[in-house]
């Protein structure tokens, strides 16, 4: 065992040292112990890797932002290991973290399981409003909550000290790393990169999984070639934990029998990978399995500006939907008609692509001018939702309170209380857990 501060990460080792290495990814929230009733298996043929998210089981709490940013930690440690090739299997974000390693550095891969996993978690506003309510009341209502989504309901009945250990698992996580990951699963989305994954893979999901299930599941071998589909009955979100000998069992045939070997190039000295089968022609037509709403299919590129310079459009409207949320962003464009639709490609291009996607104030700043300034202006209207944007950005109610506290002083004690009464409405329906 062993700890080392980033970007490497807390991991373990059990087997055989001179076994292949096959490494198990967790899931948000856990340690590497959800894995424990797997390893005494795994470790007869494999070389077991086991590691924890920052800041989760005690490990350094330095937060990765991106599901990238992790897969780079995963192979900086592997490097100092001298691992450089590997099976790998991950749960729910560890599935993440899985798809992308198959995505950017599929020459590291031998074989790949995802589990509870899929190519776009929820949506960005679910996960970011998880990481308002960490922000604001800490973790634990995320941990009272966490065996309904992990368990079914009859296995947490029948086993509470599974069920006090996975909240306890949760409670000790850091809360700046757990908001981290939020973000980072925010952003993750490789729906249309799927045809790309190159290497045998399982796709496993508890039937009764209600977080990321066998719709998620079907997803996911629908576009990865050589994919294959095993529903666990009788198991929710965490499988891994709730039908131990089941998943053990799927494992072990998998990376048997699917264990794409890597060759060295002569000429090079390097090693490589086959080619990415084909997907054989179905001879019926298929129905997807999951459609796109169409709010979410990203609006035609625009042509670059005469002057030679990129159209703000595109980058405008991802920070207008980062920050605003989707749903908003969604609301807005669709009240939009001929004579307003205009106005809004407007702020799209200029207010968000050209002001707040400049490098010069990170955005937590950019919601405390911009609320000082809608107090300023009396603009009540636009304050709710960009009270719900600053507290996304990373503002507590506090420093939310704080703003307003100084722009009474400057822009007038009646606009300031009516923005206060804005402000602490939002606040309370945006930072209430739900049970």
């Amino acid at each position: 065992m062993s700890e080392t501060k980033s970007p490497a990460l807390q991991y373990r080792f059990d087997g055989p040292d001179d076994a292949p290495v096959l490494i198990l990814g967790p899931s948000l929230g856990t340690t590497w112990h959800m894995w424990d009733r797997q390893v005494p298996e795994l470790m007869k043929q494999w070389r077991v890797f086991r590691f924890d998210l920052p800041g989760h089981g005690g490990a350094p709490a330095y937060p990765a932002g991106s599901v990238a940013e992790l897969v780079s930690r995963v192979l900086a440690t592997l490097d100092g290991l001298g691992v450089q090739r590997f099976g790998y299997a991950g749960c729910a974000f560890g599935g993440a973290v899985g798809l992308e390693l198959a995505l950017r550095h599929p020459e590291r891969l031998a074989s790949l399981a995802l589990i509870a996993a899929s190519p776009r978690f929820g949506t960005a506003d679910e996960f970011r409003q998880r990481g308002v309510i960490v922000r604001t009341n800490g973790l634990d209502p995320i941990a009272r909550t966490s065996p309904d989504r992990w368990f079914t309901g009859g296995f947490a009945a029948t086993q509470p000290a599974i069920t006090d250990w996975a909240v306890q698992m949760v409670r000790t996580t850091d809360p700046g790393c757990y908001i981290a990951a939020c973000e980072a699963l925010a952003a993750f989305d490789v729906r249309s990169e799927l045809g790309s994954v190159g290497v045998p893979t399982l796709v496993l999901v508890g039937s009764e999984d209600q977080v990321t299930g066998p719709a998620e599941a079907r997803t996911l071998v629908a576009g990865i070639p050589d994919a294959r589909l095993a529903v666990v009955p009788a198991a929710s979100h965490l499988v891994p934990v709730e039908q131990p000998a089941a998943v053990t069992d799927l494992l072990v045939r998998h990376f048997s029998t699917a264990w794409q070997p890597g060759y060295v190039e002569s000429s090079t000295g390097q090693i490589a990978i086959p080619a990415a089968p084909v997907k054989p022609v179905l001879t019926a037509p298929v129905q997807p399995v999951q459609s796109v709403p169409i709010a979410e299919i990203a609006p035609a590129a625009v042509a670059p500006q005469p002057n030679g310079r990129p159209d703000p459009y595109d980058a405008g409207i991802k920070v207008r939907r980062e920050v605003l949320g989707d749903a908003h962003v969604d609301r807005t464009l669709a009240q939009a008609d001929e004579f307003s639709g205009d106005f809004q490609e407007f702020v799209t291009r200029y207010a968000w692509g050209e002001i707040w996607d400049r490098p010069g104030l990170d955005r937590r700043t950019r919601s405390c001018v911009t609320l000082t300034a809608l107090v300023a202006g009396g603009h009540l209207d636009q304050l709710a939702s960009h009270t719900r944007a600053a507290l996304r950005n990373g503002l507590t109610p506090g420093e939310i309170k704080e703003v307003l506290l100084q722009a009474a002083v400057y822009c007038g004690v009646p606009a300031a209380g009516s923005a206060f009464k804005v402000a602490q409405q939002v606040i309370k329906e945006e930072t209430t857990p739900t049970e």
